[in-house]
């Protein structure tokens, strides 16, 4: 049985350790994970091919407005507007309905894929953003990875840069900008272990503090 009540969203630099962490978390409140479980979970819902949300998953989109999207979210699937919207806008509201829908059943872990935004007027949602030093994640990465530290890099410079263009251009947030989020922490200087012990730690009191609110 869950010791939480919470819905936690995990946003992430590449090689910050985002993963592991979520699923530490996970383990330790006993709740559902969701990463790439929520690609699965959208396209079997929106009966989209699923290679489809891999290929688009957390990638930049095509210029398009942003109003737009989201007045079509609005009037959901059925609406004439979805049948001639781009394939990245119906994957990114299939998503969208996805992580509401399993935020729904329960307490769970959600990590990227702009969860917290999706989930941003619930009150029993904490967010975090994990970030870490660049060189030491390149470290990390090469090691994990087996590639040299310039591969690595390229990886990580891509990687960030890919996941912020999406973040921001469907949040109209900044991806990583502290105010967008409940926690931010470096777990270079945490450390893995440490630092999922101090989101449980912040969880418990977001948790603690939910009847004043």
């Amino acid at each position: 049985m869950s010791n939480t009540s919470s819905i936690i969203t995990i946003g992430r630099e590449y090689g910050s350790g985002g993963r592991q962490i979520g699923k530490e978390i996970a383990n330790y409140f006993g709740i559902k994970y969701y990463d790439k479980e929520l690609l699965e979970h959208a396209a079997n819902d929106s009966g989209i091919c699923k290679e489809l949300f891999e290929h688009h998953d957390e990638k930049p989109t095509n210029s398009f407005l942003y109003s737009l999207v989201m007045d079509t979210y609005s009037f959901g699937y059925s609406s004439a507007g979805f049948s001639d919207m781009p394939m990245n806008h119906k994957i990114f509201l299939a998503q969208f309905d996805a992580i509401k829908k399993l935020a729904g059943e329960g307490p769970c872990v959600m990590v990227g894929r702009c969860a917290d935004y999706a989930l941003a007027d619930w009150k029993d949602c904490f967010s975090v953003f994990v970030h870490a030093d660049f060189d030491w994640r390149i470290n990390r990465i090469a090691a994990k990875y087996n590639k040299s530290p310039k591969e690595a890099r390229d990886i990580i410079t891509k990687t960030d840069k890919s996941r912020a263009s999406y973040y921001n251009y469907y949040t109209n947030k900044k991806w990583g900008s502290a105010k967008s989020y409940n926690l931010c922490i470096d777990s270079s200087k945490y450390g893995i272990d440490n630092t999922v012990k101090a989101i449980i730690e912040s969880i418990k009191i977001f948790d603690s503090t939910k009847v004043s609110r």
